[in-house]
């Protein structure tokens, strides 16, 4: 569709391209007078020097609506959605996967055994046992007999007793080992005793 003003549209088309630039004469009052337009490159059919009715922001944009191709405000269009993807500009952010819990370390399972057990004597002999079962390794398999744990208990499903994380919760694991030592041997001392005897407990 064409604007009423044939002159007003010659000011602002170009053949293909964006529509040429525009740009104010100096104000008078606060208000352009004319709107100058050159064109927008050499071989565009937009006339240079050309001085046109001051218009609206309104009819401006109408204007550059009509005088841009919609082949390329469809090419813009795409450009501008394409760098917003790349550079994460208005894009909807993606829900994240929720973190896994890091792995407890060697030093942080020692110190839940020394609080649990609370006697020194009775945590180094805990502690001789645990290096030798698992190496202080919450996860630890034997794949022989399928012993688990921290204490290598057998079946490793016996500590679900004192917990139902105790595949990866290294303090219902070592509770479990030291009422199982207790009950047993009478003491983490006495079960490092007969481990020491016999190489197992």
């Amino acid at each position: 569709m064409r604007p009423r003003s044939a002159a007003r549209y010659n000011c602002l088309v170009a053949r293909r391209g964006p529509p040429p630039a525009v740009r104010s004469r100096r104000p008078v009052a606060g208000i352009p007078t004319a709107i100058r337009v050159g064109p927008v490159r050499p071989g565009d059919r937009s006339v240079p020097d050309v001085r046109c009715p001051a218009l609206s922001r309104a009819a401006l944009t109408r204007l550059s609506r009509i005088a841009t191709p919609k082949a390329v405000l469809a090419g813009s269009a795409l450009a501008v959605t394409s760098a917003a993807m790349v550079l994460g500009v208005n894009a909807p952010a993606a829900s994240a996967a929720p973190a896994a819990p890091a792995a407890p370390t060697v030093a942080s399972t020692q110190a839940i055994a020394q609080k649990v057990l609370a006697d020194d004597a009775q945590y180094q002999c805990f502690n001789k046992i645990v290096d030798h079962e698992s190496d202080w390794k919450v996860t630890a398999t034997n794949p022989s007999s399928g012993a688990y744990g921290l204490v290598q208990a057998l079946p490793g499903n016996k500590m679900a007793t004192h917990g139902s994380d105790w595949r990866t919760n290294p303090e219902t694991q070592i509770k479990w080992g030291v009422d199982y030592m207790k009950d047993r041997y009478g003491s983490p001392c006495a079960a490092w005793s007969a481990w020491q005897t016999q190489g197992w407990y």
